[in-house]
């Protein structure tokens, strides 16, 4: 209990964002489309519910991990977020690369300027900083989706990291990412400060589902309609398929 109050008492749930992969196809977003079928993620960027913000932060403050599996304890109830736990709830498969500031195995090729760079609806525009603001309709997509679905934060969602565009080449390449190692890095992360907002709400409480945890008596917020992506999200985002 001392655990929680210190480390997850204050802090605050992000938005969870639904995308649908027939949207996509409606909106003839046909490269963004593929990429995410090619990552397996069509189950993953669909995932909506209800979420129990008690048994989540229960869940982060009992958490640890192993090359293995992610474990926990909710209401006396042992947990282990295991491959095939994964896959049932949201189809990832435990393989493939590891993405990571300090690892960049397979992505020899990287760099970030020149990436960056080929990503802008004019590359011959000169760029101080790696915002979002410049990017052309694709990458713009991809980087919305990596901020919001991928690796989620409460904060800073126009500068892109280099986490971030490494993620971007990743999809646009079509290089195989081990999400599950991804979600793993990021959980930990947000233990690390108090104004670190909570990631992946909508996944942890399906976690819980999964494991008939006891939801009854508990605080219980429903996905709202604004969460999910669409065309307005694409006006709010300055996104001109036209261009």
């Amino acid at each position: 209990m001392e655990e929680y109050h210190r480390e997850f008492s204050k802090k605050v749930n992000i938005a969870p964002k639904v995308l649908k992969m027939l949207w996509l196809k409606e909106e003839k977003l046909d490269d963004v489309r593929e990429a995410l079928r090619f990552q397996k993620l069509e189950k993953f960027v669909r995932l909506s519910g209800n979420v129990y913000p008690d048994l989540v932060k229960a869940f982060l403050t009992n958490m640890w991990s192993d090359e293995e599996a992610i474990y926990s304890q909710v209401k006396g109830i042992d947990i282990c977020i295991n491959d095939e736990v994964w896959l049932a709830i949201a189809g990832l498969r435990n393989a493939r690369i590891p993405i990571g500031k300090n690892n960049t195995i397979g992505l020899e090729m990287f760099n970030k300027a020149k990436f960056f760079k080929s990503c802008l609806r004019n590359p011959n525009n000169e760029s101080r900083s790696y915002s979002m603001g410049g990017l052309a309709v694709t990458p713009r997509i991809m980087a919305f989706i990596v901020i919001w679905l991928l690796t989620p934060r409460g904060f800073n969602h126009v500068v892109l990291t280099e986490e971030d565009l490494m993620m971007m080449y990743c999809l646009m390449g079509k290089i195989q990412v081990n999400l599950i190692s991804v979600i793993k890095e990021h959980l930990i992360k947000i233990r690390k400060k108090v104004e670190y907002r909570i990631p992946y709400v909508v996944l942890i409480s399906q976690f819980i589902e999964y494991f008939e945890i006891d939801t009854k008596e508990e605080v219980v917020e429903q996905a709202k309609a604004q969460n999910e992506i669409s065309a307005v999200t694409l006006n709010k985002i300055g996104v001109d398929k036209s261009k």
